[in-house]
């Protein structure tokens, strides 16, 4: 797997989370989703996403877009 997909992965999963959180317990939750939806955009325009820089450190093999 590489560092692009795994940041679309951990993005689409935490995103279900919240969606379920906020359906199950409060819609609080779906601030989260609005976070991680402000960080992708914000990353599509700068480059800069800091889990790609943790996966990078962990070892993950690095995709298009985050080298």
């Amino acid at each position: 797997m590489t560092i692009d997909r795994a940041v679309m992965l951990f993005a689409g999963l935490v995103i279900l989370a919240s969606v379920a959180l906020a359906l199950l317990h409060s819609t609080w939750w779906l601030a989260l989703t609005a976070f991680v939806g402000a960080n992708m955009a914000q990353a599509s325009i700068t480059g800069f996403c800091p889990l790609a820089k943790i996966l990078k450190r962990l070892g993950v093999r690095p995709g298009e877009a985050f080298a």
